[in-house]
């Protein structure tokens, strides 16, 4: 997410003024300190980088495609 707001199941997404699909979970990572989800979209706007719109209690709020995993391991096993 970009800004303040968290994904949940069945939020409607949105690019371009389009629904393009809808989120499947979400929730605040305690590792990554910020907001984050997954959903089911278009394979159009599936690209990194690719600048979404997520409703969340009626409002539009910017979110971001990125590349998964969200994070890396720092350690061995």
């Amino acid at each position: 997410m970009i800004d303040r707001g968290i994904p949940r199941s069945n939020y409607e997404v949105y690019a371009e003024g389009r629904k393009i699909g809808y989120v499947t979970t979400g929730s605040f990572s305690p590792t990554l300190k910020k907001n984050i989800g997954l959903a089911l979209i278009d394979s159009s706007y599936a690209k990194e980088g690719t600048e979404i719109e997520i409703i969340i209690r009626n409002k539009n709020l910017k979110a971001e495609i990125i590349k998964k995993p969200f994070y890396s391991k720092k350690y061995k096993k």
